[in-house]
């Protein structure tokens, strides 16, 4: 994708806008809605909704870190990889366009949760669960999609070969 930087500026400034604004409209719904002790099941009963506040990353993992250290890693690490990551995504010109598209929802993602961190007191708010027979998942939220879609599509193209410049 040779675009011109301020095009990419745009691009990212719009898939942010979208998908942050959404992630953080369906957590203060989450919020206002929902309760931690009792969860709503959606017609077919795959989907359980159920307030929760996680202090730690995906699956909950280094909640039980002190409140400095999850700091250090959750809200400064997580801002500063984001940053790194909004400078090479404005600033790489022949990065292809589905890498482009993945790093975005990544970086959406990451955005939307390290705003709750910030705006939260460290936590980030989860409401969803999917049940599919004998499995399930973790409590997640939009941001967690978008970042599990943005990997997701980033391992296909690394899987269909595709250069992650384009000529």
């Amino acid at each position: 994708m040779n675009l011109s930087r301020k095009l990419r500026v745009v691009l990212l400034a719009l898939v942010l806008q979208c998908t942050v604004g959404c992630d953080q409209t369906s957590k203060h719904l989450a919020r206002t809605v929902l309760s931690h002790e009792r969860s709503v099941t959606l017609p077919g009963r795959v989907v359980k909704l159920q307030l929760a506040d996680n202090p730690g990353s995906f699956l909950s993992l280094g909640a039980v870190l002190p409140n400095p250290a999850r700091f250090v890693v959750f809200t400064l690490g997580v801002g500063i990889g984001l940053t790194a990551l909004a400078a090479y995504l404005t600033g790489c010109a022949r990065i292809s366009h589905a890498r482009f598209l993945s790093l975005a929802l990544v970086l959406a993602g990451g955005t939307g949760n390290l705003l709750d961190r910030v705006l939260r007191h460290g936590l980030v708010t989860d409401f969803a669960v999917i049940h599919l027979g004998p499995f399930h998942t973790g409590v997640f939220n939009l941001a967690d999609v978008l970042i599990m879609i943005g990997a997701g599509v980033m391992v296909w193209t690394l899987r269909k070969g595709k250069p992650a410049l384009e000529s």
